[in-house]
């Protein structure tokens, strides 16, 4: 059998029966018999074979189980202390996790307390910078206070010496009066003011403001004339004399100008009919080939130009063999044209003639005019004005006659016809930059640099704003005959109800007026109520842009804003703006005097309106009203509650007012029978509804002839409702039509806009049928809004109301069921516009939208992952739609931005040229602020410092592009409160603009607003003041000089409150009132406006005060200003004459205003050229201003200047022509020699009233060193010079002076180095 041991070899592997785990079987010393003696009982025991016993096995087999016994409890013992030794390790491992579980936790707070440690570190570090900050403002402003005081104390010092010799030399004069026994006068004595003399300002006296002198009420403009600032030579812009060129001027509504032009709203440009520049092509058969050489060869460049800065363009011609069929359309597209271009040669038809009068003769200054004459095909051939007949020669003439204004362009031309379409384009391009889209060009034509930072960081849609500006108008033109006085009482009382006010509800049915009723309420309130902020928005249809929740209140939110000028804390986030609108009320509200009046029309059909707009159910501002108007059947129940105004069914009188007014302007009679079928058909509540009466009697009307008007008549009783009547407009739409192709393209035209999102376009729908001319496009379009059927907006055709949508849906579209295969033709056309890399506004408004109509996720994140889709929608300020899209496709912000990278990336790899990669530096830094609004701050910065590299290597690290990329990157260091970083970074943005456009451009402005709002989150009040001042100023001046006048809102306001008081009898106040007329016209550029009042008032001055009297001098010098602005200075010089001589015969000799129409004369005389005529009245000039203000007012230092400037000129004059005027050289010679006293004695009078640092010691130093220089003291000139420019170099760190209007008062900028301006001759 063996031993124990050959039982298992060692080294194996053994199970254990008794559940525990297994073992390695190892020798274990078992005590055993020896070997021999088991060899002998074997031995001994074989002999027996089979028959032995059991006994003997027996034994044995209870030796080897007592064996295994022994065996087996000696394992139980090994594994029970194997097992022991496990337990005993698992528990060491257990205490040594939670061990380590313990240092880890220990180490983690270790880190926290390290960044926490760090972050108080940097706090402190950033205390310490803003505490030294404070210390050397503070040193700074210490040791200006102690300079102010020193100066304060010696100018007091002086006048307490002064006033003690005055004293003691008053009481010797007393002494010597009373030893000489005269008796003195005590005023104080006296019951009588009659000894009197009331003094307004220093040295100014009032006696000749009693009744008796002049008899009217005195220039409102020279009772100003010392409470402004001083500033700079008179030539230089002077405010001595605010009398401007007006008198009267209102100062409120002066200032509410001035705040209204700090407005940043985007202006809409009146030429562009519908964002459309639409040129009007007058052509003969002459002519021809220049049309369709500029056509083919030179149109594309003007479309594209337009196309990428948002307008369309399009060219309206009408061929002559066919105009006499298109009377009606010629004249619309005349009237609604930006541009009209004349073709002559020789020849004339009667339709040229027709257009030309329309255009060129009827209204020549609504529009640029442009005349093209074909002198000769060849230059032998070309003879002049020979060449034309006398037909055509007369029509110039009668256009020339006209053209009162030198508005009208011609060109001549005698070359082939391509060079005649070169030499159109040419004019055309720089008409439509320069006066239609008011673009800067630089010396070589060229288009400057436009940055977007009239809103700041406000992103702005011009699209948004100019469809609710063309919508209100549009409504408000409406020659509608419907009788609202009774719902505008309504109104007026239940806004005019006690606070507080819920929302007032305007209610009715689909087309019963409701937003005629808002409208023509808004007109009236903007008219009777100057004060008033009104707010508008007009819903259009359910999908479009016009109704989406967050552009509609973003787009009431930077309105609110952007009248108290805090337009920069604007969010970008969807949910926040929605949030935030009821506190930016609440807090602009509190400062707004007036009332604030928001109107929403058809706010039902804003997507989940109840929910975006909760904040119409909490409690509105005391001074807030807020109206909006639902349809009856889908107004929510939660607004029911409110007060309502609930429009009724037009009356029997009104219907049948109506139906007369159409058919007296279309001369169409209807018959007894026919009107009392009409009054029976319009008594249910459907039909009965303004917009159903207005469509019914167009549609009659419409029908000339007495057999189609019964059948119209027939057909229309049948119709029940607003959607019927329409349908059964299309079909007389249809029958009216020609041939099935006509037919075809009007269906298929309809359907396009019902699939579209906002409409399409005219030029899109040229394009789209290739077939369709235009002559037959504007005949199709005339008719369908004759029927009221389709509108323009924002130049894209539309359907006027929802229900002629409606009506297409059911008559052409089988209730929608096929508006998904017009939608898949407007797919393909833009993406066909995107595959040639024409990325519009039009493209990322319309294609992202119908794929996600189409529910075709794939193409939809195709399209946007097409970066300059997604730059378009967002710097346009569609963020919420553009972050919808990414929603439906599925994407988070993480992914949406890792899918942004990747595509920049690879246009990345592309970019060569130096345009490219300036796109590339554009498309990042709009990768940065999209993340930056996304919250994903962390992931902004990369592309922003992407777009501020390329542009420091591409460009140059000075250029103005490198700023705005330093400016986007310091709104992330804002947002992240590294206050310091973002400082830096803005410093750097402004000393940049500084440099590239000078210290006062609107771009050094924008700077200028960050850093003040950076210092206001420092608590540094002081800085953000002086900055944010400095700002206004700068806006202030550069709207002035751009000369937009949208800002002048309340002006018109104004305007037309003072027109109603002039409907009386002639008085010397309603003389006054046409007086202010003509000045607020004449602010808003209106210049033949402003002459009609001017001159009715100086007509009536003269019936009611005669013409002596120094009122009719005031509209004389109004009159002469208006044509100084002209360019007519004979007429003005006349007038101005005029005004001298009444003002001389009635007034004081040292009258202010008498100084005043010296002045203007003797300036205008200088701009002619006639320095003789203006010296003289310099010098008298100067003498009532020294007994007016005293010899050492600035305001006779600045006479000093001006007189001496003119000496010098007129030196200078005669040197030139001294052999001709021989005799007068030694006269002008003491006329230069007496300019240096001149000179010097104004110098001592700057300084000593305004300090030795003002920029006006710097002018006259400047000129002193001029005539120095001339007389050939060139160490005295080199040492005036310096002094000069030490003035000037200090003088950024005052704050910038005032600027004045185009308008003001004061000439043009003069000093000695300017060279005389020769006299303008006007045409």
């Amino acid at each position: 059998m063996g031993t124990a041991s050959s039982l298992v070899s060692p080294g194996d592997l053994i199970e254990d029966g008794y559940g525990a785990e297994g073992g390695e079987a190892c020798e274990i010393p078992v005590e055993v018999k020896p070997k021999a003696r088991l060899l002998r009982s074997s031995f001994r025991r074989a002999p027996r074979g089979i028959g032995a016993s059991f006994k003997s096995t027996g034994s044995v087999e209870l030796e080897y189980a007592a064996e295994y016994e022994r065996l087996r409890k000696d394992y139980e013992i090994f594994r029970v202390s194997k097992n022991n030794e496990i337990a005993s390790m698992q528990k060491k491992e257990a205490k040594l996790d939670d061990e380590n579980k313990r240092l880890r936790a220990e180490l983690q707070a270790l880190q926290k307390t390290y960044q926490k440690i760090l972050r108080e570190k940097e706090s402190a570090l950033e205390a310490k910078y803003q505490a030294m900050e404070r210390a050397a403002t503070f040193e700074h402003d210490r040791d200006k206070v102690k300079r102010q005081f020193k100066i304060f104390r010696e100018t007091k010092e002086k006048e307490i010496q002064d006033l003690l010799r005055a004293k003691r030399d008053l009481e010797s004069k007393l002494q010597q009066l009373q030893a000489q026994g005269i008796q003195l006068y005590d005023p104080t004595d006296s019951d009588s003011d009659d000894n009197r003399t009331s003094i307004t300002t220093a040295g100014t006296q009032c006696e000749y403001w009693s009744g008796g002198v002049l008899g009217s009420e005195p220039s409102l403009g020279s009772m100003m004339q010392l409470q402004q600032a001083h500033r700079g030579p008179e030539f230089a812009h002077s405010l001595i004399d605010v009398e401007g060129p007006f008198a009267n001027v209102s100062r409120d509504d002066w200032d509410a100008a001035v705040a209204s032009l700090l407005q940043v709203s985007p202006h809409v440009s009146q030429v562009l009919w519908s964002n459309t520049v639409r040129c009007y092509l007058i052509y003969t058969q002459e002519t021809r080939a220049e049309l369709h050489a500029f056509i083919q060869t030179h149109s594309p460049g003007l479309k594209r130009f337009c196309e990428g800065l948002g307008h369309f363009y399009l060219n309206v011609c009408f061929p002559e063999e066919k105009a006499a069929l298109y009377i009606d359309e010629r004249k619309l597209e005349i009237e609604r044209s930006s541009v009209c271009v004349l073709l002559l040669k020789s020849s004339l038809s009667s339709f040229v003639v027709e257009d030309v009068e329309e255009a060129f003769m009827k209204c020549p200054d609504s529009r640029p005019l442009l005349v093209y004459l074909k002198m000769g095909d060849k230059k032998g051939e070309c003879g002049g004005a020979s060449i034309l007949s006398p037909a055509t020669r007369e029509l110039l003439e009668r256009v020339n006659n006209a053209d009162k204004t030198a508005k009208v362009k011609v060109v001549d031309h005698a070359g082939s016809a391509e060079d005649g379409a070169a030499l159109i384009y040419t004019q055309l391009e720089k008409i439509i930059k320069q006066e239609l889209l008011g673009l800067e060009l630089d010396d070589s034509g060229v288009v400057e640099e436009r940055e977007d930072v009239d809103s700041g960081d406000v992103l702005w849609d011009l699209h948004d704003e100019q469809e609710q500006t063309e919508a209100y108008q549009n409504i408000c033109s409406t020659a509608a005959n419907h009788s609202f006085q009774k719902y505008i009482e309504g109104l007026n009382d239940m806004v005019a109800a006690p606070p507080p006010t819920p929302p007032l509800l305007v209610s009715g049915g689909p087309g019963s007026g409701k937003s005629l009723l808002l409208a023509k309420w808004t007109e009236l309130q903007q008219k009777n109520s100057p004060n008033t902020l009104i707010l508008y928005h007009f819903v259009g249809r359910p999908l479009s842009t016009s109704a989406e929740p967050v552009l509609i209140i973003k787009r009431l939110t930077v309105k609110l804003l952007q009248h108290f000028w805090s337009i920069s804390g604007l969010s970008m986030d969807p949910c926040k703006i929605l949030e935030e609108f009821p506190r930016w009320l609440e807090r602009l509200s509190a400062r707004h005097r007036g009332n604030i009046i928001i109107v929403i029309d058809s706010i039902d059909q804003i997507q989940n309106a109840e929910r975006h707009l909760k904040w119409l159910i909490d409690p509105l501002p005391a001074n807030v009203r807020v109206l909006v108007s639902v349809n009856v059947e889908t107004c929510p129940q939660a607004w029911r509650l409110w007060p309502t105004l609930h429009l009724d069914p037009l009356n029997p009188r009104e219907v049948r007012s109506v139906f007369n007014t159409a058919c007296v302007n279309t001369d169409t009679k209807l018959t007894k029978d026919q009107e009392k079928k009409l009054e029976r058909h319009c008594r249910s509540a459907s039909t009965c509804n303004a917009l159903y009466v207005s469509l019914l009697a167009r549609l009659l009307t419409h029908s000339r002839s007495s057999l189609s008007l019964e059948r119209t008549l027939h057909h229309c009783v049948s119709c029940q409702d607003t959607v019927a009547l329409y349908r059964l407009c299309l079909k007389v739409a249809l029958d009216a039509l020609y041939t099935d192709r006509e037919r075809n393209v009007m269906k298929e035209l309809l359907c396009l806009v019902c699939a579209s999102h906002n409409g399409i376009s005219e030029s899109e729908v040229l394009e789209i049928f290739s077939e369709l001319s235009f002559p037959a496009l504007s005949s199709l379009l005339c008719s369908l809004r004759r029927l009221l059927i389709v509108t323009f907006g924002c130049g894209l055709i539309r359907f006027q109301h929802h229900q002629a949508c409606e009506a297409v849906m059911q008559e052409f579209l089988d209730g929608g069921r096929y508006c998904a295969l017009y939608r898949e033709k407007l797919i393909c056309y833009f993406s066909q516009q995107l595959s040639q890399n024409r990325v519009t506004w039009r493209v990322a408004d319309e294609l992202p939208w119908l794929l996600q109509q189409q529910e075709n996720r794939s193409k939809l994140q195709l399209s946007l992952l097409n970066l300059f889709v997604s730059q378009n929608l967002y710097k346009r300020g569609h963020f919420s739609e553009l972050l919808a899209y990414w929603q439906f496709v599925g994407k988070d912000k993480v992914s949406m931005a890792a899918e942004y990278f990747d595509a920049l990336k690879e246009f990345e790899r592309g970019c060569e040229s130096e345009a490219s990669m300036s796109k590339l530096a554009n498309l990042y830094e709009t990768l940065g602020r999209f993340l930056k609004d996304l919250g994903l701050l962390s992931q902004a910065v990369a592309p922003l410092q992407r777009s501020l590299e390329i542009r420091e290597t591409a460009l140059d690290p000075d250029h103005p592009s490198v700023a705005q990329s330093l400016h986007q990157l310091a709104g992330v260091y804002i947002q992240w409160r590294k206050f310091g970083n973002a400082e830096q970074l803005y410093k750097q943005a402004l000393e940049i603009s500084e440099n590239a456009y000078g210290a006062e451009h609107c771009s050094v402005a924008r700077e200028l607003d960050s850093l003040s709002l950076l210092y206001q989150k420092q608590n540094k009040y002081e800085q953000a003041e002086k900055l944010r001042k400095r700002s206004i100023k700068i806006r202030q001046k550069m709207a002035r000089q751009k000369g937009h006048m949208y800002g002048f809102t309340l002006l018109r306001r104004r305007a037309l409150q003072l027109e109603e008081l002039t409907l009386g009898k002639d008085s010397a106040d309603c003389a006054k009132t046409l007086n202010e007329l003509g000045v607020l016209y004449y602010l808003q550029n209106n210049l033949d406006a402003a002459k009609v009042f001017l001159m009715r008032s100086l007509e009536m001055r003269q019936r009611v005060l005669g013409t002596d009297h120094p009122d009719c001098a005031q509209s004389l010098n109004n009159l002469a200003a208006l044509h100084c602005e002209r360019r007519d200075y004979e007429s003005a010089e006349k007038l101005y004459e005029r005004a001298l001589d009444i003002r001389k015969r009635a007034l004081a000799p040292d009258h202010p205003s008498l100084a005043y129409t010296l002045k203007h004369l003797a300036m205008l005389y200088k701009r002619r050229g006639k320095l003789e005529k203006a010296i003289p009245l310099y010098e008298l000039a100067l003498e009532i201003r020294e007994k007016s203000f005293g010899p050492k007012h600035p305001s006779v230092a600045t006479a000093l200047v001006n007189l001496a400037v003119l000496y010098c000129q007129l030196h200078k004059d005669s040197k030139m022509g001294q052999n001709f005027f021989s005799r007068k050289s030694c006269k002008e010679e003491k006329k230069h020699s007496e300019a240096l006293p001149l000179y010097e004695q104004a110098l001592k009078v700057y300084e000593d009233s305004l300090g030795r640092l003002h920029p006006r010691v710097g002018e006259t130093l400047k000129n002193l060193a001029v005539l120095s220089y001339e007389e050939g003291d060139f160490e005295k000139a080199a040492e005036l010079y310096k002094r000069a420019m030490e003035i000037k170099e200090a003088e950024p760190s005052l704050v910038c002076g005032k600027a004045l209007s185009r308008h003001s008062s004061s000439g043009d900028t003069f000093s000695l180095r300017s060279p005389a301006l020769l006299p303008h001759t006007s045409r």
